[in-house]
Parts: C-alpha cells; structure tokens; sequence
C-alpha cells in the first residue's frame, strides 16, 4: 500500500515537473507580457530596414516607425532593442517565437492575423496613388479613367501590379503596364525615375508617396487608385497587456508637440539640398567664414575650398541651420557626431566648433580610406561617409568585391552599389551590415560638392 502511494506520488511530481518545463518552453517560444518586459527593463521590437520604418543616417538611427517605438521605449524607461526582419513573414515567425516583443511597422490588418495576434498602436489608413509629375506644363490626371491609354510602370508580381490588372479588367483594357523586375528597382526608384521626367506614372502607397514628396517636391500624389487598407503594430496574442499600454501611449501623445515633430520631420520637411548658386563673395574669398576653412584645413590635409564646398552644400553658410535629420550648423555636424569628438551640444552653431569637429570626422574617415592611394579618388569615399554614413560606403564596398567591381574606385564601381542598397535583395545580404540606404542622395552630395570645389579653385585664389 505505501509502496504504491509512493509510486503514485513519484509518478504525479513527474507529470507536474514536465507539465511545468513544457510550459516555460512554450513561453519561451511566445510573446512577453508587458510586466515582463518591464521587469527585464528592454523591449526588443521588430521591424523592417527601410525609409518607412528603420535605417541608419550619418551614423544615427532613424525611421518614422523607428522615432515612434523609440519615443514609447523611451517614456517607459526601457532600453530599445532593433532587430531587423527580411520581409513580413520573417516578422511573423520572429514574433510568434518570441524572438521580439512588438512589431513595429505598419502591417496588414487581417482576420488571419487576428486569430494569432493583437494590433495595437496608431492605426492608419493606406491607399495606392498614382506617382505623376506635375511641372509647369504638365496634365495632371484627376480620375481613374484618364489611366486609360496612359503608360505606367510598376514593379511585377506586386500588389501595385495586381491593382493595375484589376483595373484594367474592370474599365475593359486599355491601360498599358509596363512591368520590372524587382531586383533591378525599387518603389522609390521609379518614383525617383517620375520626377526626372524618365517615365510618366507609377504607382505607391500614399504614406511612401507622402515621404518621397519631401525629396521630389514636383510629384503629384492626388489621385488614389485603390480601397484603403488598415494597418498598424502587432504583438503577441499571449501580450495583451502590452498592447494595452502601447494603445494607451498613442492615445495620449497622438497631439503632443513631440509626436507632431516626428510627422513633420519625415513628412513635411524638404529633404531638397536646394538648387541656389554657389556665390563667392571676390577672387580671394568665399564666404565669411574663410578664416576657419583656411585654420583647420591643413590639419587634414585638405584644400580649404574643399572644406568651404562642403559648408555651402550642408548648410549655405548658415551657421544655424539645421536638417530634416538633425545635423546642424555650418558644416551640418550630426548630435551623435559632435558627441564622439567630445563637442558640447551647445556649440553646434558655433562655426569655429563646426568646422574643427568636421576636420576631426575628415581626418578619421581619411585613415580609414587610406588604402585608396588617389586622394581625389579618396575624397569622394569620404564626402559620401560623411554625408551618409560610413557603414553604408563600406557595405557599398563589399558588395563591389562581391559582384567583381574595384571596391577602391567610385565612378561605376562602389557608386552603382551604393544605388543598390534600396533594395532588399542587396541591404539584407551578408556582407551588408548598416541594412536600407538612400544611395542616391550621397551620390547626389559627392557630385555636387567635387563640382563646387572645382568651381571655387578655378575662380577663388589658395
């Protein structure tokens, strides 16, 4: 009799004790609830490398959805962690095995995904618009008809292709759709591709569209073209209390002026260099503050012009300028970057400060590239690190290597894969490291700084 109680007891602690182990298995494999999470002090959120949502900018991280999940971290007293995703079904898997708490970005609401998970956050309303450029002279088109006839260019195999097809369906054909690959192009390069006048339409969701306009303000983004469609973040089914208190969040600082700033800085402010001519002021001066390019140049070693092209290009020589991104000042010196050479914050328009901190940047990334024996050559690897980051111009290396490009020259070669890094296939490979990049803006930048050096040599003295 006792020897069968004991067995009895023996055999129930065992089905206790493995009833516990495969339940703290289980919910190692979920989503943490929000005590949890503030009990670990991190939240680790989940997200997309892309303009939308997270990418990293002079060094700094960035990213509307970033700047969101941050601000919520932020007023939580929580360290934020980032842990980038390659596409929507990777953020699904990574959130079903509690590899991430939250999704922070945008994604689809579906009956599907309610049955596993709960939406929480800003919700926002999305539609496909038509991407046509509206310079002087330009016919705009106002209504879905007048699609008929028309050339547009989509990316194959995408929801903005599929759209096209049903209306073409529906209207009785007619509307000519122009196919590309999507590893050649991305939504934003074709958008790029309406502005420069290369094709007439294409076709973005508005939010997308909203942000491009801040880069090519002679877009029109008017006409909508499909049903809205819902979307907003995701946590775990089991995490109800955290999509409590992110509700709660958005709730309350949806009209606080912070909130308001993080809007307009992705959606409102240009993110145009500006098109003004290059003055100088006689032969022998630039601007006024000459004296400073003249002191700290030869610390690198640089022609002082050089230093002054740079100035005008981050700020026109004004010294309180401050960009959509946050560099500041005369030379457009990022917070992180006046930090890392020990700058108070105070003196970012300071122009003295702004110049010696940029000669400082210069002089570390000029080591760095010191394997490129042309120092022309050189200095467009460090126009465009300093413009863009340094781990973008690196990762644009390796994928030279890779592809059998010289990773030492940029002209057709470290250039065209820097155009790369907007699209998946290329920011998620293993050899990049620093994930989505706006390539074009820094080439932009390198083009336009070497032309305005060229310019001040042939008309300012040494």
């Amino acid at each position: 009799m006792i020897c069968k109680k004991y067995i009895y007891f023996l055999t129930t602690l065992v089905m206790w004790i493995s009833t516990c182990c495969k339940s703290k298995t289980n919910n190692s494999l979920s989503g943490r609830d929000f005590y949890e999470i503030m009990e670990s002090g991190e939240i680790k959120a989940l997200t997309l490398s892309g303009s939308m949502s997270y990418f990293i900018y002079k060094g700094a991280e960035m990213g509307y959805q970033y700047e969101l999940i941050k601000n919520f971290a932020d007023a939580n007293n929580l360290r934020l962690k980032i842990i980038i995703a390659n596409n929507e079904t990777e953020l699904r898997e990574m959130l079903e095995t509690g590899k991430g708490d939250i999704i922070a970005c945008n994604f689809p609401v579906t009956n599907e995904g309610k049955e596993k998970f709960l939406y929480c956050g800003e919700e926002s309303i999305n539609e496909q618009v038509l991407v046509q450029r509206s310079n002087k002279g330009d016919t705009l088109l106002n209504d879905i008809p007048d699609l008929i006839g028309k050339n547009i260019w989509v990316i194959h195999d995408t929801k903005y292709y599929s759209r096209l097809l049903n209306l073409n369906n529906e209207s009785g054909g007619g509307i000519n759709i122009h196919s590309i690959d999507k590893d050649t192009v991305s939504v934003e390069d074709l958008i790029e591709m309406v502005a420069n006048g290369e094709i007439p339409y294409t076709v973005s969701d508005l939010d997308l569209a909203k942000l491009n306009k801040t880069y090519y303000s002679n877009i029109n983004i008017a006409l909508k073209i499909s049903h809205p469609q819902r979307s907003s973040w995701m946590v775990d089914k089991r995490s109800p209390k955290l999509a409590e208190n992110v509700n709660e969040w958005f709730k309350n600082n949806s009209n606080t002026t912070k909130y308001r700033a993080i809007i307009k800085r992705y959606f409102e402010m240009s993110k145009l260099p500006g098109d003004a001519p290059a003055p100088i002021i006689s032969n022998k001066a630039i601007s006024v503050h000459d004296k400073y390019f003249k002191q700290y140049a030869p610390k690198i070693p640089w022609d002082w012009r050089l230093l002054a092209s740079i100035a005008y290009q981050e700020s026109k020589f004004y010294v309180d300028k401050v960009s959509w991104a946050g560099a500041t000042g005369l030379m457009g010196i990022m917070p992180k970057t006046a930090e890392t050479f020990n700058m108070e914050l105070d003196r970012l328009i300071d122009p003295e400060s702004s110049v010696e901190t940029a000669t400082k940047l210069i002089k570390r990334l000029n080591k760095h590239f010191s394997s490129i024996e042309n120092e022309e050559e050189r200095i467009k690897f460090i126009l465009a690190s300093y413009n863009g980051g340094l781990g973008h111009v690196t990762d644009a290396q390796a994928l030279a290597e890779k592809y059998g490009k010289d990773p030492h020259v940029w002209e057709d070669n470290v250039l065209e894969c820097l155009k790369l890094k907007k699209l998946p296939e290329y920011y998620n490979d293993p050899v990049c490291k620093s994930g989505y990049f706006r390539g074009t803006e820094s080439i932009a930048y390198v083009k336009a700084v070497m032309e305005r050096w060229k310019y001040y040599q042939e008309k300012v003295e040494e």
